[in-house]
């Protein structure tokens, strides 16, 4: 699958903002070795280096094009980027900071990597997680309603993964707390107000889309697309701002995590 740095970065606000809001809740720790596993562009990840400078921060990312942007963006001298798959990734003993923020829920197996890399992690180390937690809603429903239907199904079925991508805030704080970490575990719904004839096709182009992409030639892809977009128009209606903008809203439910390891 490949990612399109630039398309990614079409709602950097909306997807930045999780990203700044768990950086947010660390409080006055001082870590030493920070890793950002699945960084991306890296465009955030400097804010890690910026917030510690003191600190070694280590960006890594399974998509050479993201890490190629990454690195031609450096400026940080505390700050680095790599290409590594998080599925062959293990914690240093060093590390007392592991933060990913919109990763984890491309790994179907992420549930057992968070164990092995909980049970890695040294005493007094933190980890800071966030992950989209709207794999129910109608965004994705209807793109797998799309896909297992008559007309896809032979071409798409099982492309896209279940609602049970990601699990409930409770099943993680239970994972972390069975690992001996004090843990901290919410949710937010995020109501991003979106322009555009076609948002929320605009929206998952960048992400859930891609598995579709990856499939599909491009003249199918580009006609799932429409059939796409026509059905979940009907979940998000638009409305006409004052400045006769056409808006719509775009409930976005995010899970996040922070937690330190006791001992």
């Amino acid at each position: 699958m490949k990612w399109n740095p630039n398309k990614y970065a079409e709602f950097a606000d909306y997807r930045g903002r999780p990203y700044e809001d768990l950086l947010g809740q660390l409080g006055g720790i001082i870590p030493k070795q920070i890793v950002d596993l699945g960084c991306g562009p890296g465009d955030k990840t400097s804010l890690l280096a910026e917030r510690w400078p003191q600190a070694q921060v280590t960006g890594l990312d399974s998509s050479p094009e993201m890490i190629a942007q990454a690195n031609g963006a450096v400026q940080q001298p505390n700050l680095g980027f790599e290409l590594l798959d998080a599925r062959h990734w293990h914690p240093r003993p060093e590390i007392d900071l592991l933060f990913s923020n919109a990763m984890l829920q491309w790994l179907p197996e992420h549930r057992e990597l968070l164990k092995s890399w909980l049970g890695d992690l040294k005493a007094g180390a933190y980890v800071a997680i966030q992950m989209p937690g709207n794999f129910g809603a109608a965004s994705h429903a209807v793109m797998r309603q799309v896909a297992d239907s008559q007309k896809w199904a032979g071409r798409l079925g099982g492309v896209l993964r279940h609602e049970d991508v990601v699990g409930e805030p409770q099943e993680y704080q239970r994972l972390l707390l069975d690992a001996g970490f004090q843990a901290n575990v919410w949710e937010t719904t995020y109501h991003q107000v979106m322009v555009g004839e076609s948002p929320i096709l605009d929206w998952v182009r960048g992400t859930a889309l891609l598995p579709i992409k990856a499939t599909l030639p491009e003249d199918e892809y580009l006609d799932f697309e429409a059939d796409y977009s026509a059905a979940v128009a009907e979940h998000y209606p638009s409305f006409t701002a004052p400045d006769g903008a056409k808006l719509t809203n775009f409930p976005f439910r995010r899970i996040f995590m922070v937690a330190r390891k006791q001992g």
